[in-house]
């Protein structure tokens, strides 16, 4: 039996025959651009998140960046964020002319380490931007506490935390704007790109809507130099359908993250996640330390078992932050993680039986290991000599 790092085809099977209807009543209505399905999207998905607005994007990328700019982010502003995250989040950064200015992670949640923040302050600092990495929310009321003494906006980058909760409110809903991506593979994934901004704030709603269309208020009355990012009414309607589904889907992966801890828990040399107790976390990935990483990847994939590297080179040891001055060793938290972490199949869809598949080929591969250190002992070896 083979195990799929992500299968979204099981995905599709359980809803194709609504998404083929929805899809063609979009044909056949000849709209295609910010028409009554997107609208409706929006709506709905903003009385997901608890929030006012919510304004459709063409992606994740994009709603990170206009809601940058519509929080008056520009050139010559710094805007503190993780090196601990994937390259869209400080792509809008510097998209909007601010200076990317990276804090390192906490070790047990891989969100930003709170306790850094304020010592990256300074007279140019506009903004936090906080990543709820893998489906878990950062702690945001010191976040929040942070900006208000300092006068920052905060942004939230949601992109891979729908449906995740703070204290009892949606991951998006809490700092000034929240940011989704719809990208395939997230919890709420469409059929290609997508992407979201949700905000209480009605100035910045009229902001980033006025941005994704070419800096229109009506047609052909541009106000300002626009954008085109606009979520076309093909994925809203797929998004729609699968919105319904999103916190019964959430709740697969929680159950799926619940059997693998269980399983897990016996086996010394592999760190789980860590749900702290103010979050609910939604698993979009299932992510492990282990410092074994390289060779258990390889030893899973050899028994037919799909992982991910998220994220194997940190963004300011990327050759495209260069310019940025960083150095190794400047952030060793991330830089431990980006050696040790590995993302196990995680879907709603997964099944107990091919999760006990994963942790068994897991616990081989250290068992084996281990029977191969003792042999090597027994045959008068060091016992600290390196494998």
């Amino acid at each position: 039996m083979e195990v799929p790092f992500l299968d979204l085809k099981k995905q599709y099977q359980s809803i194709k025959d609504e998404v083929n209807v929805n899809v063609q009543q979009v044909m056949d209505s000849g709209r295609f651009v910010l028409g009554e399905n997107v609208r409706s999207f929006e709506k709905e998905f903003a009385s997901f998140c608890g929030t006012e607005y919510a304004v459709g994007m063409a992606n994740g990328t994009d709603a990170l960046c206009l809601a940058l700019l519509a929080c008056g982010i520009e050139k010559g502003d710094e805007v503190i964020t993780v090196p601990d995250t994937f390259i869209a989040t400080t792509e809008a950064i510097s998209q909007t002319g601010a200076k990317i200015v990276f804090v390192d992670v906490n070790l047990s949640t891989y969100n930003i380490d709170v306790s850094q923040i304020e010592g990256a302050i300074n007279e140019r600092t506009r903004a936090i931007l906080p990543v709820h990495l893998f489906g878990q929310p950062a702690d945001m009321d010191p976040i929040l506490g942070i900006a208000r003494k300092h006068n920052l906006k905060v942004i939230e980058d949601a992109c891979q935390a729908h449906g995740a909760e703070y204290k009892g409110k949606k991951a998006g809903s809490i700092g000034n704007v929240g940011c989704f991506s719809f990208y395939p593979s997230k919890n709420l994934g469409a059929f290609g790109d997508g992407g979201m901004v949700v905000t209480n704030d009605v100035e910045i709603a009229q902001k980033v809507k006025m941005f994704r269309d070419h800096g229109q208020i009506k047609k052909y009355k541009h106000l300002v130099e626009g954008y085109n990012s606009r979520l076309d009414e093909i994925q809203a309607a797929i998004l729609r359908i699968k919105l319904k589904k999103l916190n019964e889907w959430n709740s697969l992966r929680r159950r799926n993250a619940l059997i693998y801890n269980e399983l897990l828990k016996d086996v010394d040399e592999v760190t789980p996640p860590f749900e702290v107790e103010y979050a609910r976390h939604v698993y979009y990935l299932y992510v492990i330390r282990t410092k074994k990483r390289d060779k258990l990847r390889e030893y899973l994939k050899s028994k037919g078992v799909g992982t991910g590297l998220h994220y194997p080179i940190p963004l300011h040891l990327q050759k495209a932050y260069e310019y940025l001055g960083y150095k190794e060793g400047n952030f060793p938290v991330t830089e431990k993680c980006a050696k040790e972490i590995l993302s196990l199949p995680m879907f709603p869809e997964l099944t107990e039986e091919q999760i006990e598949k994963v942790v068994r080929e897991i616990k081989a591969f250290f068992t084996k290991r281990h029977l191969f250190v003792k042999s090597r002992i027994t045959n008068n070896e060091s016992p600290n000599r390196r494998i």
